[in-house]
């Protein structure tokens, strides 16, 4: 629930200024019964001014009313308009200066290894500006030569959870513009949760790449059996001649 601005203040002035109990009034500025009771009794916030909540357009005369009349009764925050989508704020996300160096390493990485996502998707993740996207883009950035891409997960610059949204977006309206996506793009969209979960594809050298399958020969198995016997026969497999026929050579040539 919200709480009034100027907490302790508005505590003060109810204290003195009204009958609603010490609960009542702690739930509404968001402090401790204890504390309330300790104001009350001079112990507390001495010298603090007390901030009129009805004047400065946090509180009704009729919610005090009704909270004096009803012990049980919480207070309500009077709702103010002007406040509303006070907590959104635009424009760029806040960057550490000491990760600011690192700004440019991690656009260089989204650019290279997620081309799909816009430059207005880039600037929101890491708390940039279009220009220095397309500087980058172009490589025209006065720093380009010494840039390394790295992840801005691991720099911290944005959560894992924001960069698969954003290229889940992406991929969504390039989809829906009739782009066809590669076999990397495809890759790049699985989740982190996914990632983890799947098995390892068995990876083949790409020396052996295709070979796995090659054999010796076409025939069959009993062929294959038949073809190695033969091969560890020595004799047959280099033809040598026979001891007699050597002799009888001998002899012939001796006539």
């Amino acid at each position: 629930m919200a709480k009034p601005l100027m907490a302790k203040a508005t505590a003060v002035w109810l204290v003195d200024n009204t009958t609603i109990s010490f609960k009542q009034i702690a739930d509404f500025v968001g402090m401790h019964e204890l504390e309330i009771q300790g104001i009350a009794d001079g112990e507390v916030a001495v010298g603090v001014k007390g901030f009129d909540p009805v004047a400065n357009n946090q509180l009704t005369q009729d919610e005090i009313d009704k909270a004096q009349a009803n012990p049980l009764h919480k207070l309500k925050l009077k709702f103010n308009p002007a406040a509303a989508g006070e907590e959104k704020r635009r424009g760029p996300r806040y960057t550490p200066l000491s990760k600011r160096q690192d700004r440019p390493n991690s656009i260089l990485w989204l650019v290279k290894f997620h081309p799909e996502l816009s430059d207005g998707q880039i600037a929101k993740l890491v708390g940039t500006t279009k220009p220095t996207i397309q500087s980058i883009r172009e490589r025209t950035h006065w720093n380009i030569a010494n840039m390394q891409p790295i992840d801005p997960v691991a720099l911290g610059l944005c959560k894992q959870s924001e960069l698969d949204a954003a290229v889940q977006k992406a991929a969504a309206k390039k989809a829906a513009e009739g782009g066809v996506m590669s076999d990397d793009e495809r890759r790049k969209l699985v989740s982190t949760e996914q990632s983890l979960e799947m098995d390892a594809e068995p990876k083949i050298p790409s020396a052996i790449e295709g070979l796995e399958t090659f054999t010796l020969g076409g025939g069959s198995s009993d062929e294959d059996g038949k073809k190695e016997e033969d091969i560890r026969d020595a004799d047959s497999f280099f033809n040598l001649p026979s001891g007699g026929d050597d002799e009888d050579e001998d002899e012939d040539s001796r006539l």
